[in-house]
């Protein structure tokens, strides 16, 4: 199974916004990581609108010849936003005001009332829905119970390890839960937090379709252009899934 990286350019909507102009341009930036090789295109309209904007969406969407991948929260003001934008795919994911970026799974046992008609609402628009979970094997089970097309694995405790320390268990239940995933009939993708030093383990998972990647590479890409900097994430990707 060929193994796709999904390039997220949220944190350059982040600078953008930081001086509240029009640069850079994040759609310019998805052209050249779409021209370096990148899959797919990833963004998170958050209800607070802190870097991504509704008009990045629709430029997007026209601009595009890889698939765009939002990322948003599971209430109504995000689908009435997103679903005009017809993107490949909705990526529903916890959302909080105070963090800095999500922390954690969609807890999807618990939410899946609620879950159930927005899921159902986006597929009738024509749109394909992943689920954003931990690495835990009811999560997936429920994501499947609730007809997503997709899961994402988050990859963020892994991620967070120190450098030097046994990664041994978390990649564990990754893996169990890629396995579990893909064998009941879910896309498996995986991400948070990933970057060149530990993303080879993460890739090497056989059952993992796409790599969402985003603030490491938009972090290298200041030191050496985004263009190089989705080659190099590519070549780490597919050294470790040759």
């Amino acid at each position: 199974m060929n193994l796709r990286l999904g390039v997220n350019i949220d944190h350059v909507a982040t600078l953008r916004q930081a001086r509240g102009g029009h640069e850079p341009e994040p759609v310019a930036a998805a052209l050249l990581a779409q021209s370096a090789g990148a899959h797919g295109i990833t963004v998170h309209l958050r209800g607070d609108r802190r870097h991504i904007q509704d008009r990045d969406l629709r430029l997007l969407k026209e601009v595009l010849a890889v698939p765009l991948n939002v990322e948003c929260a599971a209430t109504p003001e995000a689908l009435e936003a997103v679903i005009p934008a017809r993107p490949s795919w909705v990526t529903l994911v916890p959302e909080s005001r105070e963090e800095l970026t999500t922390q954690g799974g969609l807890d999807a046992i618990f939410l899946q009332g609620m879950l159930r008609p927005v899921l159902r609402e986006l597929r009738s628009a024509g749109i394909r829905v992943s689920l954003f979970v931990d690495p835990v094997l009811d999560q997936v089970k429920m994501a499947a119970k609730l007809e997503a097309d997709a899961v994402e694995l988050n990859t963020g405790v892994y991620s967070d390890l120190p450098m030097d320390s046994d990664a041994t268990a978390e990649l564990a239940k990754i893996r169990d839960a890629a396995r579990l995933g893909s064998r009941l009939g879910l896309r498996v993708l995986a991400g948070h937090g990933l970057n060149l030093q530990n993303v080879g383990p993460i890739a090497a998972i056989p059952e993992v379709e796409e790599l969402n990647i985003g603030h490491s590479l938009i972090g290298r890409a200041v030191l050496v252009g985004l263009e190089r900097a989705v080659e190099e994430m590519l070549g780490a990707v597919m050294e470790a899934r040759p």
